[in-house]
């Protein structure tokens, strides 16, 4: 009788699937110049008024998914079970903040990346909020959010 280990297929070594094209080289999300891109300022705001929202409970996290990054959502989401046992704690009742929106500061250490802060004002204090979008697929995608 024959090893059953024998007859099974040799596993590849790392340099051998290095050689070969990897599925995500062209099904992946594929980097976008940024000539390809909308202007960032519009969604920066937007962005930025969401996740404020969604930290006051007054938005769900899952509206924001198809702009943010895996990091980023359970990033967010690990800050939304925070807020909520906050607001918990303390007796309060989600609502919308009521809050504007201030200097929006821009920068772009490459093509197709935007670094921003966005300052938001409310009753209660200022925050910044700091932001990276990277171009992929032809439309900007969060990759980092900070809430300061």
């Amino acid at each position: 009788m024959s090893d059953p280990a024998a007859s099974t297929a040799p596993t590849p070594t790392p340099s051998s699937r290095s050689e070969k094209f990897q599925a995500d080289d062209f099904f992946g999300h594929q980097p976008s110049s940024r000539a390809q891109l909308p202007d960032p300022e519009p969604l920066l705001i937007n962005l930025t008024r969401c996740v404020i929202e969604v930290l006051a409970g007054a938005r769900e996290l899952d509206q924001l998914a198809r702009w943010v990054s895996d990091d980023v959502y359970r990033h967010l989401l690990k800050r939304v079970v925070l807020s909520a046992r906050a607001r918990a704690v303390k007796g309060q009742r989600a609502q919308r903040p009521a809050i504007t929106i201030g200097r929006v500061t821009i920068s772009e250490p490459r093509d197709g990346v935007i670094e921003a802060v966005v300052m938001v004002h409310s009753k209660v204090r200022v925050r910044a909020v700091a932001l990276r979008l990277e171009g992929l697929d032809k439309r900007w995608r969060a990759s980092a959010i900070n809430v300061l």
